[in-house]
C-alpha cells in the first residue's frame, strides 16, 4: 500500500477527486469520483451553489474510503476571483455570486474614482478583467454595504472549503493575487489601496503560500468520512497548480493552460508592472515558490463547449474537431472580444461577428467549430508575437497543459499559426499540480525541478511540428 494524495479539483463545469501515489519513480493518478458545476440563476443573479459543492467534496472523500484509498494528504482548487464573505458566526452574507454575473458592469468607473487604471495596474501587475475581485466588491460596497461591513472574513471559494474541512481560516496566495489588491513587491495584501477604495480591511487574512498546512478534519467531517487527513493549500486557482505540471524546468519556456480559459505565458522571477505590459493586456499572477504567472488571459474552449450545448447533434469534442477539420472557411473573430463573454447564444455572436466584419458567416457545425478553433490558434499566435516582443527572447516550444491538450486539431493549428512546436500534455496538469505541492511538502520531492522531471516521465506528451 502506498501513500495516498488527493487533488479535489472543481472547474466551472465539472470537479473531481484525483488520487495519487508515487509507484516505481513514476506519479500514478486515478479519478475516483466526478460531480457537476455550473452557475445558477437566483432571481436574476448567477450564483455558485456552494452547499451542494461542498456536499460533493464529502461525496468523493467517502468514495475513497469505499474504495479503501484513504489519502495522508488533500489540496482544494478551483477557479479564481470568486469568494465568500463570513459574518461572526461563518455564515455567508448574501449569495455567492459568480464572476459571469453582470453586476459588476460599470464598476470599474467606481474603482477609477479612487484610483486611475495605470496606477492600478502600476501597484498590481494584474490584467483588467470586468470580474476581477477588487470590482465585484465595488459591487458589493454599493448595493449590499450592510455586508461589507458586518464581514468578519473574505475566503475565495477554495480556502472556504479548506475552512469547511478544518475549521481554520486561511487565505492562499495565487487565488489572492486575482482579486487584484495584492502587492507584486511584498507578496501581501495592498492594504492603503483596500483602506482607499472603502473596503472592509479588517476581512482579509493575511495570506498564505502554496505548501502551507490548513490543518486535519474537523471531528464532525471525521465522522462523518470515516477518515482523518492533512489538507494542504496547493496553489489553490487552478492555473496556479496546472502550470506547476508543466513538465519542462527550461525557464524560457511559454505554456498554454488550457481548459474554459486558455491561460498562456511564461514564468518569471519579478512581476512587469510596466505600461506596455498593461497596453499589451499582460497579468501578473502568483504562482509556487513567488514565481509569477506571466499570462494573457484568453477566451478558450468556452467558446467551443458553448457552441456544443447549442448543436442540433450530441458530437463528442473528437468529431466536433473532425467535422472543423474537413473545413476551408477563412473567417477568424476576436476570441477575447467581449460579446463571447456570456451571450444567449455563442453561435450567434460568432456568426454575427463574422457578418459585422464582413467575413464569410458559418452555418455547419464544421464551419462554426473551424471559426472557433482557428480564431483560437490565431490568437495564440499573436500571443507568442506579443511575449516575444516584451522579453526580447524567442522561444522554440509551446507547452500545451490542460484539458486541451487532448485536441489534436487545435494542437496542429497552434503549431501552424504559432510556428512553434507544440508539446501537448498531460492532460490533468491541474490535479497533478495540486498533488505535486502536497508531494513536496510531504518531502517526495526535493525542489520543483525534481518534481517536474517526475511528471514528464509520468504522463504521456505528444508533439506536433
Amino acid at each position: 500500500m502506498g501513500k495516498y494524495y488527493l487533488a479535489v479539483d472543481i472547474g466551472a463545469s465539472s470537479g473531481r477527486h484525483m488520487l495519487a501515489s508515487v509507484v516505481d519513480g513514476k506519479m500514478q493518478l486515478e479519478e475516483v469520483y466526478r460531480f457537476p458545476n455550473g452557475m445558477d440563476n437566483v432571481d436574476g443573479t448567477l450564483c455558485w451553489d456552494v452547499k451542494r459543492l461542498f456536499a460533493e467534496i464529502k461525496n468523493g472523500l467517502k468514495k475513497c474510503k469505499e474504495l479503501g484509498k484513504i489519502p495522508a494528504f488533500m489540496g482544494i482548487d478551483t477557479w479564481a476571483v470568486d469568494y465568500v464573505l463570513l459574518d461572526a458566526k461563518d455564515q455567508i452574507l448574501g449569495n455567492s455570486v459568480g464572476y459571469r454575473d453582470s453586476r459588476t458592469n460599470g464598476m470599474d468607473e467606481k474603482v477609477y474614482e479612487t484610483i486611475s487604471l495605470q496606477d492600478l495596474y502600476a501597484r498590481t501587475g494584474i490584467q483588467k478583467q470586468m470580474f476581477n475581485t477588487i470590482y465585484q466588491l465595488m459591487a458589493v460596497k454599493q448595493s449590499h454595504p450592510e455586508q461589507m461591513e458586518q464581514a468578519e472574513a473574505m475566503l475565495m471559494i477554495p480556502d472556504y472549503f479548506s475552512f469547511l474541512l478544518t475549521g481554520v481560516k486561511k487565505m492562499e496566495y495565487t487565488n489572492a493575487t486575482s482579486t487584484q489588491l495584492v502587492n507584486p513587491k511584498t507578496n501581501d495584501w495592498d492594504y492603503e489601496l483596500i483602506e482607499k477604495l472603502g473596503y472592509n480591511s479588517g476581512m482579509f487574512r493575511p495570506v498564505s503560500m502554496p505548501g502551507t498546512v490548513v490543518g486535519n478534519f474537523t471531528k464532525e467531517i471525521q465522522e462523518e468520512v470515516g477518515f482523518d487527513c492533512t489538507v494542504v493549500l496547493p496553489a489553490t486557482h487552478d492555473t496556479g497548480s496546472a502550470v506547476l505540471a508543466v513538465p519542462t524546468n527550461d525557464d524560457n519556456a511559454i505554456y498554454i493552460s488550457s481548459g474554459t480559459w486558455s491561460l498562456m505565458g511564461i514564468e518569471r522571477k519579478e512581476a512587469d508592472c510596466s505600461m506596455a505590459s498593461m497596453e499589451a493586456n499582460f497579468t501578473n499572477e502568483g504562482g509556487y515558490d513567488h514565481r509569477y504567472r506571466y499570462l494573457k488571459n484568453i477566451m478558450g474552449l468556452w467558446m467551443i463547449q458553448s457552441v456544443k450545448k447549442e448543436f442540433e447533434e450530441d458530437l463528442s469534442f473528437a468529431e466536433i474537431c473532425e467535422r472543423a477539420s474537413r473545413e476551408t472557411i477563412p473567417s477568424i473573430v476576436d476570441c477575447n472580444d467581449d460579446c463571447f463573454f456570456a451571450p444567449k447564444s455563442m453561435i450567434e455572436a460568432v456568426q454575427n461577428f463574422c457578418e459585422k466584419t464582413q467575413q464569410p458567416v458559418p452555418k455547419t457545425v464544421g464551419e462554426i467549430s473551424a471559426v472557433v478553433y482557428n480564431s483560437l490558434a490565431k490568437c495564440y499566435g499573436d500571443t507568442v508575437k506579443e511575449i516575444e516582443a516584451i522579453t526580447g527572447n524567442t522561444y522554440d516550444t509551446i507547452y500545451v497543459v490542460g484539458g486541451g491538450a487532448n485536441a489534436g486539431y487545435l494542437n496542429e493549428l497552434t503549431a501552424k499559426y504559432t510556428k512553434k512546436r507544440v508539446s501537448a500534455g498531460p492532460n490533468e496538469a491541474t490535479a497533478i499540480g495540486n498533488i505535486t505541492v502536497q508531494m513536496l511538502q510531504d518531502g517526495v520531492f526535493a525542489d520543483l525541478p525534481e518534481a517536474r522531471i517526475c511528471i514528464e516521465r509520468s504522463f504521456d506528451i505528444k508533439y506536433y511540428e
